[in-house]
């Protein structure tokens, strides 16, 4: 399945449905009255988040989405029906975005113009919940609710009224307990084969992940969902490489595993190109709790793969330094025992903090 996670696509409740015009015809009533009934509302767009989905890739294909029209009311003093709302399913972590218009004026250089901030309308991060998104239309009233003292047999009637409409643009950011980062070829597909059942693809070259990943880690009888974003490279917060797109899935991570490869040209320059896009890009990437991944241990032997992480904790300051293989599994165990820890103290942070404002937060599993 390909993976998309962005899409814009246009929205539209349904009209409410006209009124009737009618009067009563009955044997032996001369004269009868207006009996025209009102017309039903239209159909509401409503957005749910559903588990078992991790891509936009359908609303490449359709972009149109439109609720049912009320139906007509009837003689009778016979309502309309009101129409069926419509359902659109997303990706548990979607967020819908307003759709961002120029602003006049506001022309540069090249004569294009500068648009408005988007503006973010519903995030979802609960399966099953619902936001009801445009609202249907009223029904048009029948002749009979325009009978008065004066005007006993009134023709006129309502047309219903129209529905919202509106372009939107969707977002999907993968909800994640832990944010694989680092820069390409650092071996990070082959850690999350070696501790998933993720069949993500390894090459020996750069940006052989195009695509966010996402896998379950099983261990010590718990489980964490772990994300792999494609390798970073320098300028990737201001879009070298999509690589904002990218850093954009990790947002919600509670943990970083920050993962180096030993045998790259500067160990420790990767790390710091690597950790000034996680601070450019901002969204507090910066301020998450990071675990440093020394990795590709068989190629070099545990002498010099000590000496390089001496190097990061000299050079760059880093205090914990991981030694680990992801191809052999080797070191991997002690990791993540550490990112277990870790996460137990971020949900018990986070458990306090919604205590305190009375509000529940997220969890992918």
């Amino acid at each position: 399945m390909h993976f998309l996670d962005q899409a814009k696509i246009y929205i539209k409740s349904g009209w409410g449905g006209p009124g009737a015009v009618s009067f009563r015809r009955e044997k032996y009533v001369e004269y009868g009255g207006p009996d025209g009934g009102n017309g039903g509302k239209g159909g509401d767009i409503i957005f749910e988040a559903v588990a078992g989905l991790n891509t936009l890739i359908d609303f490449r294909y359709t972009q149109h989405f439109k609720a049912q029209r009320g139906m007509p009311g009837m003689g009778k003093n016979r309502y309309g029906a009101g129409g069926n709302d419509l359902i659109v399913k997303v990706p548990l972590g979607t967020q819908i975005l307003s759709d961002p218009q120029p602003i006049e004026g506001t022309e540069d250089e090249d004569g294009y113009p500068e648009y408005e901030e988007q503006e973010i309308l519903a995030d979802f991060t609960e399966v099953g919940q619902r936001v009801s998104f445009l609202r249907g239309g009223d029904g048009g009233r029948g002749n009979l609710s325009y009978k008065t003292s004066t005007n006993r047999a009134p023709r006129q009637h309502g047309t219903g009224w129209p529905g919202q409409e509106m372009w939107v643009w969707l977002r999907l950011k993968l909800l994640a307990d832990v944010g694989l980062v680092g820069m390409p070829n650092a071996g990070k597909s082959t850690l999350i084969n070696q501790v998933t059942n993720t069949k993500a693809k390894v090459g020996a070259y750069a940006f052989t992940t195009t695509k966010p990943q996402l896998g379950v880690v099983l261990h010590r009888d718990r489980e964490f969902v772990l994300a792999d974003i494609p390798g970073l490279i320098a300028g990737a917060a201001e879009g070298a490489g999509i690589g904002d797109r990218f850093l954009g899935h990790i947002e919600r991570c509670r943990v970083l595993l920050h993962l180096i490869d030993a045998t790259g040209d500067d160990p420790v320059e990767a790390f710091r190109i690597v950790t000034d896009e996680l601070a450019a890009y901002g969204g507090g990437l910066d301020e998450k709790p990071q675990i440093v991944v020394l990795n590709k241990g068989d190629l070099l032997g545990q002498e010099l793969m000590e000496d390089i992480a001496e190097q990061l904790r000299e050079q760059a300051g880093v205090e914990d330094v991981f030694i680990i293989s992801g191809a052999t599994g080797e070191g991997v165990t002690p990791l993540l025992d550490t990112v277990l820890e870790i996460l137990d103290e971020e949900r018990i942070e986070e458990k306090a903090d919604d205590e305190s404002d009375g509000e529940a937060t997220w969890s992918p599993i």
